[in-house]
């Protein structure tokens, strides 16, 4: 099956004013208000939130599978309730703990009778079948029946079942939770090759791994009770906590023609303080080490400092960058833990 190439001045996801009501018990639970959201072609983009912040929500209307209360939602151009079956030829999704399936298939079964779902002529849909077996290592369970699979097996079939038609846009929704790391760092090896195959496939992954987050997307939006409260790169997001660069300078001795005050005082230098002076080299051995937490408006500063030091006698031992965490982001804007809830549900 052919899937044409998507147009190349639409965005890959574009959100305007979706909003999401269910009804239940007691009355209605409003799982978004009005998202807007845009997501460049080529982008993996990342949902951050904890348990009930309406992520999930946000991929099933996206990925056709639940109409918005309110808003428009389209993937590439294509309207996700008036271009329903359109949509669904140039995209997937992979949910993190779901699997589709009949156990008495073997693995290669299983996915050629999805290749079938996919409206793949026979040789075509087996020629990729093949293909993703082998991509994702996993030809020692081809002829395994899917009853007789681990947790992470399984999910590696659900990645290679989602690669079959070759989406423009892949929803991955906790996709590597239950995972050991070497599967994880498997399935994420497998995502980025899937990505650098074709210039412009999107990924829109939700993930409860901070690190995974950090390390995976292009940009981050964290969302808390259906409304997106930040967004941007990694780096711009830390930002928020720490406007400023702060480095850690570690140097045998502060030499007595330096002073703080003349740190302090160097183009670009914000603050300047001593975080210890009683260690050793990080390992409790060795020679004192003075480490210096330098706070700097850009990172440039910093080769002033080092000269400065390295002017007055000062012998360089260590020199880190500190930044904050995505933990420590989200716990800022959210007020809590990504896996705390104030709601009985998550959405």
């Amino acid at each position: 099956m052919a899937i044409s190439t998507p147009a190349a001045s639409a965005a890959a996801v574009e959100v305007s004013g979706v909003g999401r009501v269910f009804q239940a018990k007691g009355g209605s639970v409003t799982a978004l208000h009005n998202i807007d959201l845009r997501i460049e072609p080529g982008e993996l983009f990342g949902l951050l939130g904890p348990n009930g912040a309406g992520k999930s929500t946000l991929i099933k209307i996206l990925s056709t599978l639940l109409l918005p209360s309110s808003g428009s939602a389209s993937i590439f151009g294509l309207d996700v309730v008036r271009d329903t079956a359109r949509v669904r030829r140039i995209m997937n999704l992979v949910a993190g703990g779901d699997f589709s399936g009949y156990g008495l298939l073997t693995a290669r079964e299983q996915l050629a009778m999805f290749a079938q779902f996919y409206g793949m002529p026979y040789a075509e849909g087996m020629r990729r079948v093949d293909a993703q077996i082998e991509a994702f290592g996993i030809t020692d369970i081809r002829d395994r029946k899917i009853s007789a699979l681990s947790t992470g097996q399984r999910q590696k079939l659900n990645f290679a079942r989602s690669f079959l038609n070759e989406p423009w846009m892949l929803f991955l929704d906790e996709p590597t939770i239950g995972l050991d790391v070497s599967a994880a760092r498997d399935v994420r090896e497998r995502v980025r090759a899937f990505q650098a195959e074709q210039p412009g496939r999107t990924v829109l992954l939700t993930t409860h791994y901070m690190a995974e987050a950090d390390e995976m997307c292009d940009r981050i939006a964290i969302v808390d009770h259906g409304r997106i409260l930040a967004q941007g790169t990694p780096t711009e997001l830390k930002r928020m906590v720490q406007k400023e660069t702060l480095f850690i300078v570690g140097v045998d001795e502060l030499p007595a023609a330096v002073s703080l005050g003349t740190l302090r005082e160097l183009p670009g230098v914000i603050s300047v303080v001593v975080r210890d002076a009683d260690g050793a080299d990080g390992n409790g051995v060795g020679s004192p080490v003075t480490r210096l937490a330098i706070a700097l408006r850009e990172d440039a500063a910093l080769g002033g400092v080092i000269s400065a030091l390295a002017a007055a006698g000062a012998h360089l031992r260590e020199i880190s960058k500190s930044e904050p965490t995505l933990e420590e982001v989200f716990v800022q804007l959210v007020g809590r833990g990504i896996s705390e809830s104030d709601s009985e549900q998550a959405l």
